[in-house]
């Protein structure tokens, strides 16, 4: 499964971009199957902890997966991936004293699954709030479950409609080698993916006067 960002079409928006992806797809051949949803909230760690304990700030990022409506993912940057039942979110709650949600930050990806023969892909569009800030294109090519035994069929079907946008091989794959690629990997890409937008924010956009 690869997830990427595709840039904005010069002189479109957001919306008009995803609209010409999404026709591309459906020109293949691709077909509706519903639409999907990937939500991630940061947390980071309280005042109180790091002052009492010595210990440096570290986030964690909660993340839902519509594709996986029972679980509930819990990440660390470069580290481990929790995958508790839905539950999890009370949990949070509860643990206010120790880590504390940065509610401004909540981002997600919206948009509509497809699949073409044997693969599944999800074109979202990226909201933090009310805007728009970005594109996702997420392809999973469903029969094979060892990342790097698929990457070139995967990487020739995204040329077909993404063109040279179409993205290099995801750093999770780097460490998967020919071990089993699950949820939790999907998970880690999107986090990657949410946070270069994030930053992508903090940068003023050349062009603007």
């Amino acid at each position: 499964c690869s997830v990427s960002q595709v840039p904005v079409a010069e002189g479109k928006s957001v919306q008009q971009t995803v609209e010409l992806l999404t026709r591309k797809l459906e020109l293949l051949g691709a077909e509706k199957q519903g639409t999907f949803c990937v939500d991630c909230e940061t947390y980071h760690t309280a005042a109180s902890t790091i002052s009492s304990q010595g210990q440096t700030g570290k986030l964690m990022y909660v993340m839902h997966n519509s594709e996986y409506p029972l679980s509930c993912f819990a990440l660390f940057e470069n580290g481990p991936c929790l995958i508790a039942d839905a539950n999890f979110d009370i949990l949070m709650v509860k643990l206010k004293g120790f880590f504390q949600n940065a509610k401004a930050n909540k981002i997600e990806s919206r948009g509509t699954r497809y699949q073409y023969c044997d693969f599944l892909v999800k074109v979202g569009t990226v909201t933090m709030g009310p805007s728009a800030r970005g594109i996702s294109v997420e392809v999973e090519y469903c029969p094979c479950v060892i990342a790097n035994d698929c990457w070139n069929l995967l990487m020739e079907f995204m040329q077909s409609f993404m063109g040279s946008h179409a993205p290099g091989v995801p750093s999770v794959f780097s460490t998967k080698h020919d071990s089993v690629y699950g949820p939790a990997d999907t998970m880690a890409q999107y986090m990657e993916l949410f946070n270069k937008i994030r930053k992508q924010q903090q940068v003023p956009v050349a062009g603007i006067r």
